[in-house]
């Protein structure tokens, strides 16, 4: 998977998960389903979390500003802001090229994070295994702070 079409569908299911969560807020607050803010949330929750690291991931593999990808994952923020967001970086060639997997003359290549970008690109389970890992680790933590919706008084 290309990181254009990785970032793509993460923005897609991030939009999707908003319909989601509004709809469980409606059911809730206007039907009294009060359950459906916790499975809503933690959809979209886990969800924009995934979002967020891969915005990470293809931030640094296509050499983008910290910048832009700190408002890359600020889009998830607003409902249905990574759409525009990510037609906008196509428009623009920001998500053009495929992984970088080896090293090049730029001066980038030789600093820490693009050293374990590739490596771990050279290693797509593992970054896989690790991603899906770490999103469910920090995902279980923000549970125990307190679950989407709110606890019970």
């Amino acid at each position: 998977m290309s990181p254009k079409r990785l970032f793509r569908t993460l923005a897609l299911a991030e939009a999707v998960t908003w319909t989601i969560l509004i709809v469980a807020m409606v059911l809730k607050y206007a039907g009294g389903v009060d359950a459906a803010v916790l499975v809503g949330g933690s959809i979209h929750g886990f969800v924009f979390l995934a979002y967020a690291f891969q915005a990470v991931l293809v931030g640094v593999n296509q050499r983008w500003s910290v910048g832009l990808i700190a408002f890359a994952v600020l889009t998830a923020i607003v409902p249905y802001a990574t759409i525009p967001f990510e037609l906008r970086l196509v428009r623009r060639g920001r998500l053009e090229g495929g992984w970088r997997r080896d090293r090049t003359d730029h001066p980038a290549d030789d600093g820490w994070v693009n050293r374990m970008l590739r490596w771990f690109l050279a290693r797509p389970v593992l970054l896989t295994v690790v991603a899906a890992v770490g999103v469910a680790a920090v995902f279980a933590a923000l549970l125990v702070v307190g679950p989407p919706g709110g606890r019970e008084a």
